[in-house]
């Protein structure tokens, strides 16, 4: 079987059943970004596996800036001869993609670490933008048949509104913010990509993804949901570093990789589609507070270290906003794993990992 990881492997299989018409990939070539990243990795991982088990022919082409990190990544991956690994920089000023022909296109690369995102803004923002231009030239010049451009609901900003927030909705950005690089960033592509469907015909669509994690996240992750996991398996107390007001809009995994490869077929080109999980929505302290209740046995608490100046360490800005996944859902797609779901099939993912698939 293609994946050894068994908690991976009943994710893809879900994912394999949630396919509307999976002969739209047979025989199709995909290049994908961001490959050693989370979302970039499943999905790889995710048409390996529909590679074998519907025998759909397809050809990968995996962009990376480091080949021994995806050498790594993909180490525990069986047959590997649908996959090639490109190796480009996409924040150098020129990328270059010497490829005959491409069918569909998944643009995951991004930068997402916040330390970086106020130490290298200038950066942040330039590979946004030009990483995602020479995507759709690309995608103009190759003809394909479908682009997935990732985003995030940082597009949103600062929202004040009583309803759930939709893919028409926009909040106020503090320009003034180094931070502001990541957002703005996401902006201006996605801005980008409706000009090149529009003016072009471009079929790119973007998915503007809640925070996404489970099984797949590397147990090295340092967010705060993965913070709070390892605290709470290690017995240990869960530290705040902020008041955790902030309302977190969560979706799993497999849940996402799904809904993106069904925007690739079905969504409109031009549109923006939350994906987010409606169930999974609560305040960051609020998920301490349940990490602990499922996960703890009674051991741990909530700490509360609040840094005087917390935009060094890139924090994003506190948000009450609620993502609305009506849209998204009216192409067929439904999410299927909870937060405690969630966290549950992401520390047996670890575990799993831990003790060889």
């Amino acid at each position: 079987m293609i994946e050894q990881n068994q908690i991976l492997l009943e994710d893809f299989k879900e994912i394999a059943k949630s396919l509307k018409n999976p002969e739209l990939f047979r025989g199709k070539k995909f290049l994908i970004t961001g490959a050693t990243g989370l979302v970039g990795s499943l999905l790889i991982r995710t048409l390996l596996f529909l590679n074998e088990v519907l025998e759909l022919e397809l050809k990968i082409y995996a962009v990376v800036r480091d080949s021994e990190k995806a050498a790594t990544i993909f180490a525990n991956v069986g047959s590997k001869q649908s996959l090639s690994f490109i190796v480009q920089d996409l924040s150098e000023e020129v990328i270059r993609f010497d490829l005959e022909h491409i069918d569909y296109i998944i643009h995951t690369a991004a930068v997402t670490e916040s330390k970086r995102m106020v130490t290298n803004p200038v950066e942040t923002l330039s590979m946004a933008y030009h990483s995602t231009e020479a995507i759709l030239k690309l995608a103009r010049e190759q003809q394909v048949s479908g682009v997935v451009y990732i985003s995030s609901m940082e597009v949103y900003g600062q929202m004040h509104t009583e309803h759930k927030t939709t893919e028409s909705d926009l909040g106020y950005v503090d320009l003034t913010s180094v931070r502001t690089c990541y957002p703005e960033g996401k902006r201006v592509c996605e801005c980008l990509c409706n000009a090149y469907a529009k003016e072009y015909s471009v079929p790119v669509k973007i998915a503007r993804l809640a925070q996404t994690f489970g099984a797949g996240v590397s147990e090295k992750e340092n967010r705060v949901f993965a913070q709070f996991a390892k605290s709470t398996v290690r017995g240990e107390d869960i530290v705040l570093h902020t008041k955790g007001e902030s309302e977190g809009n969560y979706v799993y995994t497999a849940d996402a990789v799904a809904a993106i490869l069904l925007l690739l077929t079905e969504g409109v080109p031009g549109e923006s589609y939350n994906v987010s999980n409606e169930e999974s929505h609560m305040k960051i302290r609020e998920m301490a507070e349940m990490v602990l209740a499922e996960f703890s046995e009674g051991r741990g608490r909530i700490i509360f270290d609040i840094p005087e100046d917390s935009l060094k360490y890139g924090f994003a800005p506190t948000v009450h906003m609620y993502l609305s996944n009506e849209k998204l859902r009216s192409l067929g797609w439904k999410p299927c794993v909870n937060l405690p779901e969630q966290y549950r099939r992401m520390i047996r993912f670890w575990q799993s990992e831990t003790a060889g698939g």
